[in-house]
């Protein structure tokens, strides 16, 4: 079994940013040459997500809308946590999205549904973050 690891960063200029990092990933797996087995992604920061969805507009603005609904950024005084930072919101909005993706790997490709992408969620922005790329297989 062959193992494969990156480091994957981004710079995101909004507080909350969706970023398409399928085409990244693909890169991962040329570079493995791993043609059969498991790719896990995860971000590195309690603040930002992976996970897998469709890649349409309005669909990431209905995420921006319920994800706001859900764990409003502003007032920043409702949150216990916001004594020293101002991110619980990111914190909560991370937990609904989940920190990683697990994706099969069969012929040197993804095994995905019609629409599939993975995407990084990033909810406390404006600087460097990190996303961890493991592939293990044959």
């Amino acid at each position: 079994m062959q193992s494969y690891r990156k480091v994957l960063t981004f710079n995101t200029r909004q507080r909350r940013e969706l970023i398409n990092i399928t085409p990244y990933l693909k890169e991962c797996l040329e570079e493995s040459g791993i043609s059969e087995g498991l790719l896990l992604c995860n971000a590195m920061h309690i603040t930002a997500s992976v996970f897998i969805n469709d890649d349409e507009g309005g669909l990431h603005q209905d995420f921006e809308k319920w994800l706001e609904k859900l764990a409003p950024e502003k007032p920043h005084n409702q949150y216990n946590h916001n004594t020293f930072e101002d991110n619980a919101d990111a914190h909560l909005k991370r937990s609904v999205m989940g920190r990683e993706v697990v994706v099969a790997v069969t012929e040197g490709a993804f095994d995905f549904g019609p629409w599939e992408q993975v995407f990084y969620g990033e909810f406390d922005g404006k600087r460097r973050k990190r996303v961890l790329v493991k592939i293990i297989g044959e």
